[in-house]
């Protein structure tokens, strides 16, 4: 069993404006991403959320970090039923749909929705080829409600990833707000073969689904930290330092490891 550590922020900028973690001589995206890859052997990239990187950026990566070091991707924000705004596409799929308007997947036109698909898979070939890719990470919008409809268009999403392991993140608690509603979408989860995301977050928080502890993956368990901000993870927040603003005490990631440890890759 290999345990993978890492972080979604090593770009923040309340991190990179901190201090507390680069050194003085780590100025540049490349030479912070090395000195990251020397602390930990997994991150989380989220840019791929906001816009789909182009395949040389994903070499650059890979260039930068050493043998055995791991990157999850997130998905694209359309791709996770997300309003997003057009303005973010690339530049000719911009001009098909027109700048400045603000889409959702079922929006726009299938050849379209087809291209997006093509160059993020291509944006992750070269993770993959060098044996550096981990888990595409679908983290679906908190409005995403259990219905069959959701369960189709995760197959669909399988469908232009082939090959590629998917964790998958539900933020509305219709996924799990029952016994039969949580039995039935851990079955649905092992039947896809996807990761579970297990999410550890804010105790009584009305925006908090609960936290999960199956496995039903015989490869890879997921366990995010949302933080235990229940304060800061309910109210509005301008930046996500602010809604994720908590440090785990050494006493809460021992007792997170005993229970994720018990199940990790037994499914």
């Amino acid at each position: 069993m290999v345990w993978l550590v890492g972080t979604a922020s090593r770009t923040d900028k309340t991190l990179l404006d901190s201090g507390r973690f680069y050194p003085d001589s780590a100025k540049t995206p490349a030479a912070r991403l090395r000195f990251y890859a020397s602390q930990f052997n997994l991150v989380e990239v989220d840019t791929s959320y906001y816009a789909i990187p182009v395949p040389t950026t994903a070499q650059h990566w890979v260039e930068r970090t050493p043998p055995g070091f791991v990157f999850n991707v997130k998905a694209f924000s359309l791709f996770t039923e997300q309003g997003t705004s057009t303005d973010v596409l690339p530049k000719d799929l911009r001009q098909t749909l027109g700048p400045g308007r603000r889409v959702v997947y079922k929006d726009i036109p299938g050849e379209v929705s087809d291209e997006l698909w093509r160059r993020f898979a291509a944006c992750l070939a070269p993770l993959r080829i060098n044996g550096k890719l981990g888990l595409v990470h679908f983290q679906f919008a908190p409005k995403v409600a259990r219905h069959p409809a959701v369960v189709e268009y995760i197959e669909h999403c399988l469908e232009h990833l082939p090959g590629h392991v998917l964790s998958i993140e539900f933020r509305n608690p219709s996924w799990w707000k029952t016994e039969q509603a949580m039995a039935e979408t851990l079955a649905m989860l092992r039947r896809l073969g996807l990761v579970h995301t297990i999410v550890d977050g804010p105790r009584g928080s009305r925006n908090r689904v609960p936290a999960v502890w199956e496995v039903k993956h015989p490869d890879h368990t997921l366990l995010r930290l949302h933080g235990r901000n229940t304060e800061a993870y309910m109210a509005p927040a301008r930046t996500a330092a602010e809604r994720f603003d908590y440090a785990y005490s050494s006493e809460e990631l021992h007792l997170l490891e005993k229970l994720v440890r018990p199940i990790c890759c037994i499914g």
